[in-house]
């Protein structure tokens, strides 16, 4: 029956599509009226045509597939539309007309509604017949118009009014229309007009830049604008302007103005430039490559060069950079020690004495740790139940740190006063300074149901162990108990209460645990569908059995057979695969 149906489904549309076009005739003399009307009547089409063909898709992979010279029911409802659109000349005319009529309308600067225009000249690529029916007359007036215009200018203004009236300018660099800016620059070279470009570019750059840099809404997102913004004038400088060196100096002096905009109080954007490199170097990062990661840090230092006040940069960034090593949230050592050579080389040794200090110390402290574990002291007088690590700092290097008292539980107490004695046995004449407010730990908890391990700081330990002894503390009993100064402790008793816990440490982990679970059972996802899809194109019919096989042994992770049912399913949903009309339990694969 597929002949007489498709036959039958062409007959219907052919009487619908001409009746809906015929109903245009004669209708509104309003052009934007009209031209609306005429959107609508090609969307409803469209969707009609979509839904059409959903309803007889098997129709469309059997019987149009296996007759020649039949074509599938979407070119068919085209065909159709494109044929009673021509015998509806009025219609299409009127179009045309209304079409050009409001391009011409925004070259004179009126407002026009850009996706309507965008939209029917869809439309008219859609019915082939773009060129035909639309290019011709719209180059033809096209040519009149900025012909009749060019004469009103000159007659007007002067040539470098002329020159900047016809430029162009702004939107050319706002839509990054390459090939037109790099026709522009060929133009003003040939003329020796290069130094109108060059400020115009000047004035852009600046103009546009201050709207990302001022913006004190906008500052989360202010250096990954700015980093784009630099990519795509690089872009344009290789691609348009030649390598022009000038314009590459204009480019420079332009950026290293907008960087320094807001120095009022602070350089803002060094700050935030340290604070978005921080963000790349922490290990929430870890779905960046090596490559991709080298690569940003490379584009980052193109905007520190332009700092002027590069200790408030050096500042927030040796602040956060104390935090990944301590905390053991770097994604990459080798990228840390990556950026401060790239910032050794810009700056000089002065600059990364103190960040490279800091780094001796982290690789110190291991050795002295190890050293220590090995000591007799270690194996003679240290509490049992108790396992420590302590980096040992020296002031110099790190950010400073106020002093805060905190009364330790009596194990601490005996454990820092054994690494104390063996350090200095070690190391004589130096003095060690415990910095509480930097420590953090992991607790082993017994609940009622069950045990858990909290990573907390050391401040949130010294507060919980309290209840080891203890139902019920008021802040007041908390505040004796501890030493704890009373901001601090309303901070650490907040974070414990509110379910907020290590929100100044360890926010970090939390968030990088979820976003990394999700990004594994997403990339797992990605990585069951290409396999699934590589098989069945290799195979093209096979059974459930053997393609949950096959994907046990081509699998790199463990993965339940109901899960990798579902992304089966998921990907006959999608037409990639379909079931055996004989057996359910076949599948094929879909060219």
């Amino acid at each position: 029956m597929g002949g007489s149906l498709y036959q039958r489904i062409e007959k219907e549309c052919e009487i619908h599509t001409s009746a809906a076009l015929e109903s245009l005739v004669g209708q509104s003399e309003d052009l934007v009226v009209f031209l609306t009307l005429v959107g609508k009547c090609w969307q409803d089409f469209c969707d009609q045509m979509l839904m059409i063909r959903g309803i007889a898709l098997y129709l469309d992979r059997t019987y149009v597939k296996q007759t020649p010279n039949v074509c599938s029911l979407w070119d068919m409802g085209l065909q159709l539309f494109r044929k009673h659109l021509s015998l509806a000349a009025e219609v299409e005319h009127k179009t045309v007309f209304g079409l050009l009529k409001m391009i011409e309308s925004e070259r004179l600067g009126e407002a026009v509604d850009r996706a309507l225009l965008n939209h029917l000249l869809k439309m008219f690529t859609a019915l082939g017949i773009y060129s035909d029916s639309f290019e011709k007359p719209f180059l033809d007036r096209t040519s009149e118009f900025y012909a009749a215009e060019g004469v009103k200018y000159m007659q007007q203004s002067d040539v470098s009014d002329y020159l900047k009236h016809v430029e162009g300018f702004m939107m050319l660099m706002d839509a990054n229309r390459i090939d037109d800016l790099q026709r522009m620059y060929s133009l003003f070279f040939r003329v020796n007009a290069l130094e109108i470009l060059r400020q115009a570019i000047s004035s852009y750059i600046r103009k546009t830049g201050q709207g990302i840099v001022m913006d004190e809404e906008k500052d989360k997102d202010m250096v990954s604008s700015l980093l784009e913004f630099k990519g795509s004038l690089d872009t344009i400088w290789e691609e348009s302007f030649a390598k022009n060196e000038a314009f590459c100096n204009t480019i420079k002096d332009a950026f290293e103005h907008l960087i320094n905009l807001r120095q009022v109080s602070t350089n803002r954007p060094a700050e935030l430039i340290a604070k978005f490199l921080d963000e790349k170097l922490r290990a929430g990062n870890k779905g960046t490559s090596e490559e991709e990661l080298e690569g940003t840090l490379d584009k980052i230092l193109v905007l520190f060069r332009f700092i002027q006040g590069k200790d408030v940069f050096e500042a927030f960034y040796k602040k956060d950079l104390a935090k990944r090593l301590l905390l053991g949230k770097s994604a990459s050592i080798d990228a840390e020690k990556s950026i401060i050579s790239k910032l050794k080389t810009e700056c000089g040794s002065q600059f990364t004495n103190k960040l490279e200090g800091m780094f001796k110390d982290i690789e110190l402290s291991k050795e002295i740790n190890e050293s220590f574990k090995q000591s007799s002291q270690a194996r003679i007088k240290l509490p049992s139940g108790i396992e420590l690590s302590v980096h040992v700092l020296t002031t110099g290097y790190w950010p400073t740190y106020p002093p805060m008292d905190i009364r330790l539980p009596h194990e601490l107490n005996v454990y820092q006063d054994i690494f104390k004695e063996f350090y200095l046995s070690k190391y004589s004449g130096r003095r060690l300074m415990w910095q509480n407010s930097l420590g953090h730990c992991v607790l082993k908890a017994e609940y009622p149901k069950g045990k858990k391990e909290l990573a907390v700081s050391l401040f949130q330990t010294v507060v919980l162990m309290l209840f080891n002894d203890a139902q019920k503390l008021s802040f007041q009993d908390i505040k004796d108990s501890t030493g704890i100064e009373d901001k601090e402790l309303r901070r650490t008793l907040q974070s414990l209460a509110c379910g907020k816990v290590n929100a100044i440490q360890m926010k970090e982990t939390v968030e990088e645990n979820t976003s990394t679970t999700e990004r594994v059972f997403q990339d797992r996802q990605y990585q069951v569908d290409a396999a699934i899809v590589r098989i069945m194109k290799t195979r093209k019919v096979l059974s459930h059995t053997l393609l949950i096989t096959e994907l046990f042994q081509q699998l790199k992770f463990p993965i339940k057979p109901a899960d990798l049912k579902k992304r089966i399913e998921s990907l006959i949903d999608r037409e990639y695969l379909e079931r055996d009309k004989s057996n359910p339990q076949i599948y094929n694969y879909l060219a």
